[in-house]
């Protein structure tokens, strides 16, 4: 578990780095989630809320600060009138177009140190089907823990 831990605040922290040299501002681990949930799809708070395993209060705030700096915006969802969608703007789809750039050379630079072999092995590993969470209980707060 620590080696995913670590994993995943390097390719984070390798991410943040990439975007601040692409003149974006530095974005929170929780933007950086957020941001990487639209891009899969998820467009509304309250989903947002229940992947991240967060209040939907503090989404809102996190979307409210991105939409302040004009990466997202929220727009009516056409099929529940009490909801809005999260889509990126202008500026969004520019810094997602960068940091998709930042992480296909980061994933590079680690094939690099570790081998393309150990690289590919990880995301074999990574993209299995790992079964149902054991013990079939879901972090409190959480419809569903696995995209």
């Amino acid at each position: 578990m620590r080696g995913l831990l670590r994993a995943y605040y390097w390719m984070d922290e390798s991410l943040q780095n990439g975007l601040e040299d692409a003149g974006f501002r530095p974005r929170t681990r929780t933007q950086t989630m957020i941001l990487i949930n639209i891009s899969n799809g998820i467009a509304r708070a309250a989903e947002l809320a229940r992947v991240l395993g967060v209040s939907r209060q503090a989404i809102q705030q996190q979307i409210n600060d991105l939409e302040e700096d004009g990466i997202v915006t929220q727009i009516p969802d056409p099929t529940d009138k009490r909801a809005n969608r999260i889509v990126f703007s202008e500026k969004g789809a520019q810094l997602i177009g960068a940091a998709m750039e930042t992480l296909r050379e980061a994933e590079q630079v680690l094939a690099m140190r570790v081998g393309y072999d150990s690289l590919e092995q990880l995301r074999s590993a990574l993209s299995a089907d790992w079964g149902s969470v054991i013990g079939n209980k879901r972090a409190p707060g959480r419809k569903r823990t696995v995209l």
